[in-house]
């Protein structure tokens, strides 16, 4: 097969063989006059290195002999640190419920906190997994980002971690406040708990992995869940997974193992603005016969549907009491006052040139308007 991507030098006439291959611009390629065409066996010769699948001798890497840092550290007193004894005081408060329901299996619903509320997620039947989304109330633009929680604080979380909104917001949303499945810490797997490496299940994985179609999946359930509150499909996104255990294996496969969540276990979160949240329960339940489409896992006799993993949640919203909050406030967004590098567009530039064409009073600086049609 010949490519023609490439042009060589050294090259005395169209049958000799050359040395090196150099990649030029693109106009080049363009032009009739500078395109050859070269088999793979002479860009092979030419220039072995990159053209081999597999080149040896492999490439030896230089690795620090020092542990990596975290990449995102801050002093203390930093808008990254929680002040752990105001949280420890707000968390031991007394409170007034302010909302409860409980949340079917398979199910999502979406409801409305208050800046300054606590939200307490809890498991009344036992281990179940469930899928946290969360929006500001009066902008739904700015939204959860884990993948930036993550860096911030860690691939999971848990007491006074916090959980941070998008660009260009850029600041918590809540703060944990309470973890009763803090003492999980690490197990033999390297699973850990609340997990912000994976996102949610959704329909148009499943249906290409198992060719299966099937509308309850956390996605789609976070999708009914918003509905009502003019938000759609789009407006969903990456996912806190509560009461989830999940790492990276060996060669860095993503896997999940089943919560170990027991009935009463919760998770507290404190309100840092006015919010949104939409919290689907996982059709995987707690995820110990998980498996791509909606048939079993599991093997012989104990094989059986994922449906007999799947226990409700429970969502509470209380009211702080006692003064507790005094002089606390909602977080500000970082005052970046930059345009990205961007000046004034191209084409007001256009604009005002022909203006200074046209109005000699525009070239001497004076005052003057500008028409063009």
């Amino acid at each position: 097969m010949a490519i023609s991507v490439v042009a060589a030098s050294s090259i005395a006439d169209n049958n000799s063989d050359f040395t090196h291959i150099q990649h030029l611009p693109s106009h080049h390629c363009e032009d009739p006059d500078q395109r050859r065409s070269f088999t793979h066996t002479q860009l092979e010769i030419a220039n072995p290195t990159i053209m081999a699948t597999n080149p040896t001798p492999p490439r030896h890497f230089d690795v620090s002999p020092h542990p990596p840092v975290p990449a995102y550290t801050a002093s203390p007193g930093s808008i990254l640190n929680a002040d752990k004894p105001f949280y420890q005081k707000i968390q031991s408060s007394d409170r007034k419920l302010l909302e409860c329901f409980t949340l079917p299996v398979r199910s999502g619903k979406a409801w409305k906190a208050p800046a300054g509320s606590i939200i307490r997620l809890s498991t009344p039947e036992g281990p179940q997994v469930g899928d946290l989304n969360l929006w500001n109330l009066h902008n739904p633009r700015e939204k959860f980002w884990a993948a930036r929680t993550r860096q911030l604080h860690a691939s999971h979380v848990s007491t006074h971690d916090r959980l941070w909104s998008c660009l260009p917001y850029l600041r918590p949303m809540v703060t944990i406040i309470a973890d009763s499945l803090q003492g999980y810490g690490v197990d033999k797997w390297n699973g850990r708990c609340h997990d912000l490496l994976g996102t949610r299940c959704d329909p148009y994985v499943n249906q290409m992995l198992s060719g299966d179609d099937y509308d309850f999946h956390c996605h789609s359930n976070l999708v009914r869940a918003v509905l009502p509150f003019g938000l759609n499909e789009f407006d969903v996104h990456d996912v806190l997974n509560v009461f989830q255990v999940t790492g990276l294996d060996e060669e860095g496969r993503y896997f999940m193992e089943a919560s170990p969540a027991k009935k009463g276990d919760f998770l507290e979160f404190f309100a840092e603005q006015d919010l949104l949240l939409a919290l689907s329960t996982c059709p995987g339940g707690d995820l110990s016969m998980w498996g791509w489409g909606e048939g079993g896992a599991g093997e012989g006799r104990e094989r059986k549907s994922m449906l007999d993993c799947c226990r409700p949640l429970r969502v509470e919203v209380f009211e702080v009491l006692g003064g507790v909050l005094e002089g606390w406030k909602q977080f500000e967004s970082p005052k970046y006052g930059g345009v990205h590098g961007m000046g004034v567009p191209l084409g007001e530039k256009q604009t005002l040139s022909m203006c200074q064409e046209r109005d000699p009073k525009l070239r001497e600086g004076a005052p003057a308007t500008c028409q063009l049609y």
